[in-house]
């Protein structure tokens, strides 16, 4: 089984013994960058590596290992509740026993279970791990973190000096050189060369400044939306999608900006999780105003519920009921949505 994968690299796969390799998703802890990089042994979940980013080297952790191409897809159990099948009971007495210590998920057949890394033939510009990051290169890495608030109050002190008008969001030090990145946000461009060289000055390395968007600021800072979770953005999306209000209007969402807005002021992502599945199902069922005739009486559907996989269908005096949407069905030669008589006959004698 062969990956194809593009990535923007200035390593060669010809520096490497073989064209095989396990190819792992990497995700970096301070600016939220997501990466696939190949290395030649296994990696689990946690791991600590030093890779090439857009920036420079620096620090990244395995987040696990990436999807094979023509891999079955193994579903969840169907039957999970909440966050978590024991997220408010107990772990099954038939699943062994592990002590105190051992927290109620690791025996929860509701949940995913990680999957071994696959050794598979890598073609193309590939993205290799630089290496295993050293213990050295950890403590230097907490020092340049602990390091970042001290620089976010000088670069703001500089900012109000050349009364810039701009909002510096976050900053970072790169591992594997003497660089500094700052993260700003502003409404329009901004020149800041006259910063650059107080901060030069002061740092005595490297200095970049980055603008980004609102959407970006959220991915990097993070926080907790109105689910009660972290922002997808900063948890599990690696590109900024666009989300558009067709995407509420087809899920029948409420159209108030202030629901169906995330913390940035712009759509939540999760308005694009279950839109095409809406749009998949929609498909197959009449679209609402579509006049159906049932039991010898026109019937308007006033509502397609995808959840309850039911119509409601509204009669001229006001009366309603709800149809299954199995026992709905497109007549190819009428060219009209028709309702199986057997239902038909079932719902109206039981009047």
């Amino acid at each position: 089984m062969v990956l194809h994968v593009i990535f923007c690299s200035m390593k060669k796969k010809s520096e490497h013994e073989d064209d095989s390799a396990y190819v792992y998703v990497v995700k970096n802890p301070s600016y939220n960058d997501i990466s696939l990089c190949a290395w030649d042994s296994v990696l689990y979940a946690g791991t600590p590596v030093v890779y090439d980013t857009k920036f420079g080297l620096d620090l990244g952790i395995v987040v696990g290992s990436a999807p094979v191409p023509g891999e079955s897809y193994t579903p969840g159990c169907a039957s999970v509740r909440g966050a978590c099948l024991h997220f408010a009971g107990e772990v099954d007495e038939e699943s062994p026993k592990g002590g105190m210590e051992e927290h109620q998920c690791n025996h929860c057949f509701g949940c995913q279970i990680a999957k071994e890394p696959k050794k598979i033939n890598v073609t193309g510009d590939v993205d290799w791990i630089d290496h295993l990051a050293t213990p050295s290169e950890m403590a230097k890495y907490n020092e340049n973190t602990s390091h970042e608030e001290d620089a976010l109050r000088v670069c703001r002190e500089k900012i109000q000096k050349h009364k810039l008008n701009m909002k510096l969001v976050t900053t970072h030090f790169l591992l594997g050189e003497p660089k500094v990145l700052f993260f700003f946000t502003a409404e329009e461009r901004v020149d800041f060369r006259d910063l650059v060289k107080d901060l030069v000055s002061v740092f005595r390395m490297r200095i970049e400044l980055r603008q980004i968007g609102v959407r970006d600021e959220s991915r990097l800072i993070g926080g907790l939306s109105v689910c009660g979770r972290d922002y997808c953005c900063h948890l599990i999306n690696k590109e900024m999608d666009p989300v558009t209000i067709k995407m509420a209007k087809e899920q029948n969402l409420s159209l108030n900006s202030v629901k169906i807005s995330g913390p940035c002021g712009r759509l939540l992502c999760c308005l694009a999780y279950e839109y095409d599945y809406y749009m998949e199902e929609k498909a197959g069922c009449p679209p609402e105003g579509t006049k159906l005739k049932i039991d010898h009486e026109l019937w308007r559907v006033s509502e397609v519920n995808i959840l309850s996989r039911k119509l409601v269908c509204l009669a001229s005096d006001g009366r309603s009921i709800s149809i299954p949407f199995d026992e709905v069905s497109f007549d190819d030669e009428s060219g009209y949505w028709v309702v199986n008589e057997e239902y038909q006959k079932e719902l109206f004698s039981q009047d």
